[in-house]
């Protein structure tokens, strides 16, 4: 790529060099950021500033940086993603660019106006969902792996609950004793202090009401749920270092997460027939949009339905 010569270069051919040497200082001084991101942050700024160079063919200094306009990122943008930068990536650069341009505009004592332009859309990615019998092998090697008998009961209740119901780490984290006993279904608060009423499965249930009992902490309808040994709230860090160290122990991908539990139920669901509207209310999404990304993780089911149905698919 043109211009590799000035990056080695940090002084080399355009005055506003100088300005990302004093950027890494501020980034590394005053940000606290690491070592590895302040390389990352400089080395995109000495490529824009090269960029800029050829494509305004002129030597490039605090002026032409103060005075771009927004079809100048865009260019860079189109530059980056023709030599295969993919779209997260590019969206992380364009990120550094904007802030590096707001440093120099404050450098210069101006207010930052940095042109607008619209970054690449990122791939909605989701983690894969894992198998019913690992997802329960994992909630039981938890319970086998802890610390007493009351804990190992409540992190199997935990990531049964996280599975069977599709809640988010938080939620389960939010519920109290109030839920008790419990029925056929319960109501949570989930993202934007929304309630919604989901499933308890015999399964969950059972093992909910064996915590309960094991637990040697009084269960007040306020008290938290789920307890930490000491009888405090219990943290979701907390669970995540069980499920780390129960994934490890069973060899199991470090995708499998308590937030993969609640994606497995999602996919497991929309493969035996749910429609797209009532997983939304299951899963307490704000939009149908934030739902329909599972139609992409279950396009094998769907093919594997085609396959076994159509007349000409044999």
């Amino acid at each position: 790529m043109a211009g590799n010569d000035d990056i080695d270069d940090p002084l080399g051919g355009h005055p506003s060099r100088e300005l990302v040497v004093r950027w890494g200082g501020h980034l590394a001084h005053d940000r606290r950021r690491s070592p590895h991101t302040v390389r990352a942050y400089q080395a995109t700024a000495h490529r824009f500033i090269d960029f800029l160079g050829r494509h305004r063919g002129e030597k490039i200094g605090r002026f032409s940086l103060l005075t771009l306009q927004a079809s100048d990122l865009r260019a860079f943008l189109a530059e980056r993603r023709t030599e295969g930068l993919g779209a997260s990536s590019a969206a992380r650069e364009m990120s550094a660019v904007r802030a590096f341009l707001t440093f120099a505009a404050e450098d210069a004592g101006e207010v930052p106006q940095v042109p607008y332009t619209r970054a690449p859309k990122r791939p909605r990615t989701l983690p894969r969902a894992v198998a019913p019998d690992d997802a329960t092998a994992l909630a039981e090697d938890a319970r086998d792996g802890a610390a007493s008998d009351w804990i190992g009961k409540r992190d199997l209740a935990i990531l049964l609950l996280l599975y069977g119901s599709g809640l988010r780490i938080s939620e389960a984290m939010g519920l109290t004793a109030g839920i008790l006993p419990l029925g056929s279904s319960v109501r949570v608060i989930g993202k934007g202090n929304k309630g919604r009423v989901v499933p308890i499965l015999p399964a969950v249930g059972e093992a909910i009401s064996a915590y309960v009992d094991a637990a040697p902490w009084p269960m007040g309808t306020s008290d938290p749920l789920f307890r930490g040994a000491r009888g405090g709230a219990l943290s979701a860090d907390m669970v995540r270092r069980a499920v780390r160290a129960a994934r490890q122990r069973l060899g199991l991908p470090d995708s499998l997460t308590p937030h993969a539990l609640r994606h497995s139920f999602a996919t497991h669901l929309l493969a035996g027939g749910a429609d797209l509207r009532s997983l939304q209310e299951l899963l307490g999404h704000a939009s149908l949009s934030s739902t329909q990304v599972y139609t992409n993780v279950d396009a094998a089911h769907l093919l594997d339905v085609y396959r076994n149905a159509h007349p000409r698919a044999k």
